[in-house]
């Protein structure tokens, strides 16, 4: 179940919200029920190329949380172990930060639980409501699951940003309202 579980997310992040977060409408994804996400764009381990990952988030105290579902073997978490530098991209603009694991307990429970509850339908795939569930249950369903906090330390590049995939939007609809300019302005025949 979880390699079905972890090839159908591989597919999505690749080829659905990567795409749309670099085209720059990461802000229109977010929803209470679909839930809130970035995309976390880290340096690969062996090959130093860039890759994305997206992931629920809560913003706290300063610093942004998300969380390593599959633990410690997620390809995108051992990366990030390898080079903690990351950027964000969420969906009002990007940041560059460190990201680090946390380790104080009372803190990340208090961070699994919010980024569970602004992951919208998918904070409910550990079989409760995160809102309401005890702090010893949320402990022992997520044993495996790895807390990350990224401390910002400036700006980043985002979908608006050069190396970002805005512009193929606003080519398009550039071209678009030309063609349509250019069939309203043309002359009709007599």
């Amino acid at each position: 179940m979880e390699t079905q579980l972890r090839k159908t997310f591989a597919y999505l992040n690749k080829f659905f919200m990567v795409p749309l977060f670099r085209l720059g409408f990461g802000r229109w994804i977010g929803t209470p029920f679909g839930g809130y996400i970035m995309v976390l764009q880290v340096r690969g381990r062996k090959t130093g190329k860039t890759r994305f990952a997206p992931v629920n988030y809560a913003i706290e105290n300063g610093a942004v949380y998300c969380l390593s579902g599959f633990g410690v073997t997620a390809d995108w978490y051992r990366n990030l172990r390898a080079n903690p530098h990351v950027t964000a991209m969420l969906p009002s603009g990007a940041l560059a930060g460190v990201a680090e694991p946390v380790d104080e307990s009372a803190e990340r429970l208090r961070v699994l639980r919010r980024v569970l509850i602004n992951a919208g339908f998918a904070g409910f795939f550990y079989g409760y409501d995160p809102r309401h569930v005890s702090d010893e249950r949320l402990e022992a369903t997520t044993r495996e699951v790895v807390a990350i906090r990224i401390r910002p330390t400036g700006i980043g590049a985002g979908a608006h940003d050069p190396g970002g995939w805005a512009w193929v939007f606003t080519l398009a609809l550039n071209l678009a309202l030309f063609v349509w300019l250019g069939c309203k302005l043309k002359p009709r025949g007599k």
